[in-house]
């Protein structure tokens, strides 16, 4: 038996998790090292994986510890990390877009030749099992000669509208094409060869705050060995339709990339009477078959085996099988193929109309902005509306981002980006100079409590200590009402109810804010941090997302499964009052020292909500009572799968009560900010719900 292939991934983020995963159910490959520039999130990835962490590539590659790489990091980079790391003789796979262009591209491939070495485009979906069978069937001539395919990718992108609005996606309209692209123009390259744009259809522009306006629509018209081709590019809340069509003289053909189902539609000989009934038939026969096989594959696999999970895999063992036998690399997923998506891509990018190109050019500030407030987490929902409503009662404005980037281009004279990391102690410090509030919107969602501790807690209190070290005269922190027991229909909270000593069966949200905030009441009782805390309850309004995960499972943006029967109100808040709330903490003399639970005045429950969602916006959603106690059983199952057959480490276990407490049970009392910060939040009902859903731009359009 060969000796496996040592595998290294340079980026940790979100998509790495996948990679990693994938590259367990790839037979002859080892994941040996993690690279990151983020200390934590290179050794987390690594820890879990038994590999090696480096936040240089330098000392990896010059470790000897990989023969081939995963390039992950954003898509500008690409190029540069791929030629580096072939021209040090790995084998290298990069992620869709593997580059930004054709040119660049050409350029890999042609450092790959010249190290004799494989460079492989993720184009993931052309490795899924269902794809390989309608190649299969194209083969055989089973669809006759195929004259048109219809390639969508239908699912909502949910960053256009409630933010982060620093991705590198967003920056420029051109990057959503370059980054969502490569599927669809991957399917037509690999089926038909060279595409050939002839036109672009623009649509459902969306304006970004500070970044001008930006495409929610493409419809791009193409040929490609004698097919006609539509690609289909819709962003706005939608029911998933990610598909290749194709229409040939012999059959249709259905392929939804997203779940790996293959439907075929023939026709038959029978007669006038039973021609319809066999052809609903048969398609019903198609659905079910793939269904079964689906389910019992990820039943088998405990869900490692998911659609999305196969495409990696069935690339993986591709670009591998390749390496460990020197042969040519898979067309799918070669240079040549990479190099021809991206020229497409440039070819419709080059005949993009004019109103999806970027016009908006930020206002020249006539002066430096002078802050005294300073924003961490400015680029969020709530930070975003802070930020302007800071500005709007005359405030400069500091905002800590992770880049240069962030959505405030149209205040240049009073908002002022900061790069800082939030790891960086001595940089918070610079940060908070001059600054009179600090205002921490700062959170991370972790999978494991050593995560939260690490990338919540620790920021959290590395935040509260450059704001004593630099003597700031307020600093207000966001809780959250998730970290109360709301389990007890009966009970009403307040702001001197307490949290539960053990808060080890809950939630990891929960517990993580609920540390926080021990940790700075500790600061403020030892050290004198002039600390205010607020927690907000469910927030809506303009820029928040429709999938809120605080009412609801959601399926998709059409469907939700309730916390609960839905029938008790909720505690909503709106984010201009919040952003009240808020400011006024921040200057109130009688802040210091309190925490306030920011809940409005307008008690909706969850039905009545989505009542008014589809009576206002003609948006029917279909909701479903939820069964919490079965919830909680399922969940139960799960962790012990997780923990006993995957052997993940530190998986949590949530108990009853918290799941309990997902349905807001509990009532609030919001007397306590009315009295001693003067607030005032939205008590008309129709003026509530004008903000809430009206003009939050919940649907995108």
């Amino acid at each position: 038996m060969s000796k496996a292939i040592n595998v290294g991934l340079i980026g940790a983020g979100y998509i790495a998790g996948w990679h990693a995963e994938a590259l367990k159910l790839t037979p002859g490959v080892r994941l040996a090292a993690v690279c990151d520039l983020s200390t934590s999130a290179a050794e987390v990835l690594a820890a879990v994986h038994g590999a090696r962490a480096f936040t240089a590539l330098d000392d990896m590659i010059a470790s000897g510890a990989v023969e081939a790489v995963h390039i992950l990091t954003p898509p500008d980079s690409h190029a540069v990390l791929a030629r580096k790391c072939l021209a040090a003789g790995l084998h290298v796979l990069v992620e869709k877009p593997v580059a930004l262009s054709g040119e660049e591209t050409a350029g890999i491939a042609s450092v790959a030749r010249a190290a004799n070495r494989h460079f492989a485009a993720g184009h993931n979906f052309l490795g899924l099992p269902g794809y390989q069978r309608l190649k299969a069937q194209i083969g055989r001539g089973d669809l006759g000669r195929i004259s048109s395919a219809e390639i969508t990718w239908a699912l909502p992108l949910a960053p256009l509208r409630s933010g982060p609005y620093g991705l590198w996606l967003l920056r420029e309209p051109r990057n959503l094409l370059l980054e969502l692209g490569p599927h669809l123009f991957a399917f037509a390259h690999d089926l038909f060869g060279s595409v050939t744009v002839s036109g672009v259809y623009l649509g459902k522009p969306v304006a970004l705050p500070g970044a001008g306006v930006r495409p929610q629509s493409w419809r791009i018209t193409a040929e490609a060995g004698g097919v006609d081709i539509a690609f289909n590019l819709q962003l706005v809340e939608s029911v998933d339709d990610r598909s290749v069509t194709l229409r040939g003289s012999s059959g249709l053909a259905r392929l939804d990339y997203a779940a790996d189902v293959l439907t075929v539609t023939h026709e038959n000989t029978a007669d006038l009477v039973l021609n319809p009934f066999l052809r609903q038939m048969g398609a019903a026969w198609g659905h079910l078959r793939e269904g079964v096989g689906n389910a019992a594959r990820q039943t088998g696999s405990l869900n490692r085996k998911s659609p999305y999970a196969l495409g990696f895999v069935g690339t993986f063992e591709a670009f591998y099988t390749a390496i460990r036998e020197g042969k040519p690399l898979d067309p799918r997923f070669d240079g040549m193929a990479a190099e021809g998506v991206m020229r497409a891509i440039d070819a419709a990018l080059a005949v993009m109309p004019n109103q999806g190109r970027e016009t908006w050019a930020p206002p020249k500030a006539q002066r430096n902005p002078k802050p005294t407030a300073l924003v961490i987490g400015g680029t969020g929902f709530l930070g975003r509306d802070l930020t302007r409503a800071l500005v709007a009662r005359g405030q400069d404005v500091r905002v800590l981002s992770r880049g240069a980037h962030g959505p405030f281009d149209d205040l240049p004279e009073t908002v002022e980006t900061c790069a800082v990391s939030l790891r960086d102690e001595a940089g918070l410090c610079r940060a908070m100079e001059g600054i009179n509030v600090v205002y921490n919107l700062a959170r991370a969602l972790g999978t494991t409590w050593e995560d939260c501790l690490d990338n919540d807690v620790a920021v959290s209190d590395r935040i509260a200590h450059a704001a004593l070290a630099a003597g700031v005269r307020r600093f207000v922190y966001t809780g959250t009402i998730a970290s109360y027991d709301m389990s007890n229909p009966q009970t009403v909270i307040t702001e001197s109810t307490p949290f539960a000593q053990d808060m080890t069966d809950r939630n990891l949200y929960a517990r993580s804010k609920a540390e926080c905030e021990r940790r700075l009441l500790e600061m403020q009782r030892d050290h004198g941090l002039p600390l205010t805390i607020a927690r907000p309850g469910i927030v809506v309004g303009h820029g928040g997302p429709l999938q809120h995960w605080g009412i609801g499972r959601w399926h998709g943006a059409g469907a939700v499964r309730l916390w609960g029967t839905g029938d008790n109100p909720l505690p909503f808040v709106l984010i201009g009052d919040v952003s009240d709330a808020l400011i006024r903490m921040g200057e109130s003399v009688a802040a210091p020292g309190h925490s306030f639970n920011l809940v409005g005045d307008v008690p909706l429950t969850a039905r009545t909500y989505f009542n008014a969602i589809h009576m206002r916006l003609g948006a029917g959603i279909r909701v479903s009572s939820g069964n919490l106690t079965a919830m909680w059983a399922a969940d139960a199952v799960k962790s012990a799968l997780k923990t006993y057959a995957l052997r993940r480490p530190g998986v949590i276990r949530a108990s009853l009560r918290d799941w309990q407490s997902r349905a807001h049970y509990a009532q609030f009392d919001n007397a306590k900010p009315k009295a001693l910060l003067g607030w005032k939040p939205v008590s008309n009902r129709e003026e509530f719900l004008q903000e809430a859903v009206d003009r939050a731009g919940l649907i995108g359009f």
